[in-house]
């Protein structure tokens, strides 16, 4: 099996298990109680927070959570005021912000996928109480400018609040975040753990009521194991971040190389991650392809809409139509895959897509 899921999750460091293993064989200790053992699962804690939070702004606040969702949750429930967000954000924050009941503006983008600055510029405005958007699109890997929207939101007194989870580790978080949300899963780690990462003196009011476990107020008893296993996923891509780095664009060069002229790059392919390839191809089946090649595994879209029966809002923001959107196919890469394993599940696709073709 060739895995191109990366942006879905990505597979678990053997690093990070590593790390795991021991919390879950025989240190079974509570992290938050005050014997020898639960000081020791503690200690464990509190070493996985600094790992993760290395790659953060200067400063601030970092609090474990079950993940991404959650901590996105949080912090948007937890801001008061209008919110201003982008039309190709991720479900957690666009089905969350409409859950609030609160004035929300949801800006365009482009064919490209950036949001245009002077839009924005005119939807922050005095009163704005945050301001959230995507550093790494998960669905077809534009790069926003975050930094930009970030000056924008403090103009005018706002917050802003940075979805890390694909580009944490990857594309330097801008120092101007407020607050922002990341996930372990998406960079080698164990799936069921996250962080929101607060500034100093920034403190959503909390999501989870009960122990107040966590400093900026997260309730819910840790798991070391978990903890342990992203804060060396988090060490690993800050350790390995020039190799990785110089892997994925020699897979993304290999990979365009073999697309044809019938295959379309959705989305800026400058301002872009390049793990995140999203194609498109005229008239292609694409539940077809899956079933001719299942020993690819590759994405017909975002993984938490599969199965909706929807095209993605992503592909749809950016101005493609229905067939073209439902004509896409999204392929995610990274440290673990081999560029002749890339190279041949591409030509496989390529084949597949010709044969469709001269069937119909």
């Amino acid at each position: 099996m060739t895995y191109l899921d990366y942006q879905a999750t990505t597979p678990l460091a053997p690093e990070a298990l590593a790390a795991m293993l021991p919390w879950l064989e025989r240190q079974h200790a509570n992290p938050h109680s005050t014997h020898r053992e639960g000081r020791a699962a503690r200690a464990a804690v509190e070493v996985a927070r600094d790992q993760v939070a290395a790659a953060m702004p200067a400063g601030g606040t970092l609090s474990f959570t079950s993940g991404a969702t959650e901590a996105l949750n949080w912090a948007i429930k937890g801001v008061e005021g209008p919110i201003v967000t982008l039309a190709t954000e991720h479900a957690a924050v666009l089905d969350t912000v409409a859950a609030t009941g609160r004035a929300v503006t949801i800006l365009p983008v482009g064919h490209d996928g950036l949001v245009d600055l002077d839009a924005a510029r005119a939807a922050i405005v005095p009163g704005v109480g945050l301001v959230a958007a995507m550093l790494v699109n998960n669905e077809i890997g534009v790069i926003q400018p975050i930094a930009a929207l970030a000056d924008l939101a403090h103009a005018v007194g706002a917050l802003f609040l940075c979805d890390a989870v694909q580009g944490y580790g990857r594309v330097p978080i801008p120092e101007q975040c407020d607050i922002v949300a990341i996930s372990a899963h998406k960079i080698h780690g164990p799936k069921g753990i996250g962080a929101l990462w607060t500034r100093a003196g920034v403190q959503p009011a909390p999501l989870l009521h009960g122990g107040g476990q966590e400093t900026a107020g997260r309730s819910g008893t840790l798991s070391p194991a978990l903890c342990a296993g992203f804060g060396v996923a988090a060490g690993l891509m800050s350790d390995r971040g020039i190799e990785d780095a110089a892997h994925v664009e020699a897979l993304w060069v290999a990979a365009t190389a073999r697309l044809g002229p019938e295959w379309r790059i959705n989305g800026s392919v400058e301002a872009r991650y390049r793990g995140n390839l999203n194609i498109s191809h005229e008239r292609l089946d694409v539940a077809r392809l899956m079933s001719d090649l299942r020993d690819v595994a590759f994405s017909a879209g975002s993984a938490c809409a599969s199965g909706s029966g929807r095209t993605s809002h992503v592909l749809r923001a950016i101005g493609l139509g229905e067939a073209e959107a439902r004509g896409s196919i999204r392929l995610g890469f990274g440290r673990y895959t081999g560029v002749t394993e890339l190279t041949a599940a591409i030509d496989s696709i390529v084949e597949a897509a010709a044969r469709q073709r001269i069937a119909a």
